[in-house]
């Protein structure tokens, strides 16, 4: 038996395990800019974009003073963050860079553009915009053709504000 999700289905936030929760705040919150919505006290922090009540959710009830998972274990991979145009996304690598941050790499997926790197409990992200969708490259059938090509983050830094 299959079933289909609801079309308008999204994912809401993620959740995620830190070891010190002042240092993953300074993170989401000082380099990538979210606000921070709700906090209780070191063991739970919420932040969000645009008035959400939060995207982003971050604890140590498990975490406090961990490390992180080793590698060639399961977990999650990324956690992806989507901006609404290139220059946003633009500006965003330009904040992290300005930040100190490390940036892993680019990509160039065809259908969007992302840039990867690592929060300071070595969590995965994603930073990412979309293309209009009438310039998603197509299958001949009319699927999506999605590539995984370099993106050169020079030539990306040149579109920001």
């Amino acid at each position: 038996m299959s079933s289909t999700i609801d079309p308008r289905a999204e994912i809401g936030h993620v959740h995620l395990k830190v070891a010190d929760l002042d240092r993953a705040l300074a993170f989401y919150r000082d380099v990538l800019g979210f606000s921070v919505t709700g906090r209780i006290g070191d063991q739970l922090a919420f932040l969000a974009a645009g008035g959400y009540h939060h995207h982003i959710g971050l604890n140590t009830l498990e975490s406090f003073r961990g490390s992180a998972p080793p590698p060639g274990s399961t977990g999650l991979y990324h956690a992806a963050i989507r901006y609404p145009t290139r220059a946003a996304l633009a500006n965003a690598l330009r904040q992290v860079l300005d930040a100190g941050h490390p940036v892993s790499h680019g990509s160039d997926h065809g259908a969007s553009e992302s840039v990867y790197l690592r929060d300071p409990d070595q969590n995965g992200l994603e930073l990412y915009w979309d293309r209009p969708v009438d310039e998603w490259p197509r299958t001949p059938d009319g699927g999506l053709a999605l590539v995984n090509l370099p993106l050169e983050l020079e030539t990306l830094l040149s579109a920001a504000d």
